[in-house]
């Protein structure tokens, strides 16, 4: 199964190299009003499919036995959705006077913005060996939370990037988002049996769908002859977040291995991941309805695109490290209680 999931990220990350060539040779197919009808096929069907599809595959009933864990929830959502986007900006207000493309920085203040996602979280938790239940719990609960949160931190942060009207937005993601996503949940509990016999490829599901909205959203910037993207700020960009993802894990080990932190070293293996990662599957169609008609939204979106790979791999790199730091920090706790 894992080597299954990790075929699925190696294709899906050559799919996204493959959609932004297909749209630099020919962005006329994908632009609005093109041949695929963008503005109603991805803006409508692609993001409700990929909710829906969500709704289907979330497993809300297993999570209840990880409700209790309140401090533990509390800490990653507050990091995730708090902490992460108000530091990214703090953060921003000083390369604000360097010669980074600014839309590019604007896309980084995105990033800050997103919700944990569904599954790398989860998945590397559990290859660690750390808290399953409450990284599948913070995945899925940050998820719900994003769909009214990421919103409202988006228009904060970047509100007069945007051209979208503030209750068209919220509608459209009522309507594309909400409403499918708990549909998905509703026809879950009468199939929930055969989902479980069957597993159908969620992920792969959602994955062709979102190259579908990624290839639409650099046709519209390739059919654009003003926007230039230079080399310079995109190495830069991607140096940037292999350090801000880098120093924010660093922080949330500090914070979670503190004495009077009451967190186990199993907690703070989910808190590492479910408190840095950020969801493209959730992300790239939030974007596509906030700054829907923006010229630059294939540029606030390269930030984002660059992450979602990024966290895999270097999460993967370090699985090692941190189980081995899991495994002697619980060795050590057992060593020390007193014997009855």
């Amino acid at each position: 199964m894992r080597l299954l999931e990790r075929a699925r990220k190696e294709w899906f990350m050559v799919g996204i190299v493959v959609a932004i060539g297909a749209a630099k040779l020919e962005p006329s197919v994908g632009v609005n009003g093109g041949p695929l009808k963008p503005e109603i096929t991805v803006s409508y069907i692609a993001v409700a499919t990929i909710f829906f599809n969500s709704g289907l595959s979330l497993k809300t009933e297993e999570l209840t036995s990880a409700l209790v864990h309140l401090k533990l929830h509390l800490f990653i959502q507050t990091f995730t959705l708090a902490f992460f986007p108000a530091t990214i900006w703090l953060f921003l207000q000083l390369l604000s006077v360097t010669p980074i493309n600014e839309w590019l920085l604007k896309g980084l203040q995105t990033v800050g913005c997103m919700p944990p996602p569904v599954s790398s979280a989860v998945i590397l938790t559990k290859a660690v060996g750390g808290n399953e239940a409450a990284a599948i719990f913070n995945s899925a609960f940050g998820s719900f939370l994003g769909i009214v949160v990421t919103p409202l931190l988006l228009l904060l942060f970047l509100g007069s990037s945007s051209s979208v009207p503030f209750t068209s937005i919220f509608s459209q993601l009522f309507m594309t988002v909400v409403v499918p996503l708990i549909i998905g949940q509703i026809v879950r509990r009468f199939i929930k049996d055969w989902l479980e016999r069957k597993k159908p490829p969620f992920g792969a599901v959602s994955s062709s769908v979102l190259l579908m909205i990624i290839y639409t959203t650099f046709c519209d910037t390739f059919s654009n002859p003003h926007i230039d993207l230079d080399k310079f700020s995109l190495v830069l960009i991607l140096f940037i977040i292999v350090s801000v993802q880098l120093s924010f894990m660093l922080l949330t080990f500090i914070f979670s291995t503190r004495n009077n932190s009451g967190f186990t070293p199993a907690d703070t293996v989910a808190i590492i991941f479910c408190s840095t990662h950020k969801s493209l599957t959730l992300g790239i169609p939030m974007l596509k309805i906030v700054f829907a008609g923006h010229e630059h939204l294939s540029l606030i979106s390269v930030p984002l695109l660059i992450y979602h790979p990024a966290q895999i791999l270097l999460g993967s790199v370090l699985v090692p490290t941190i189980k081995s730091w899991m495994v002697s920090r619980q060795k050590g706790v057992k060593l020390t209680r007193p014997t009855v």
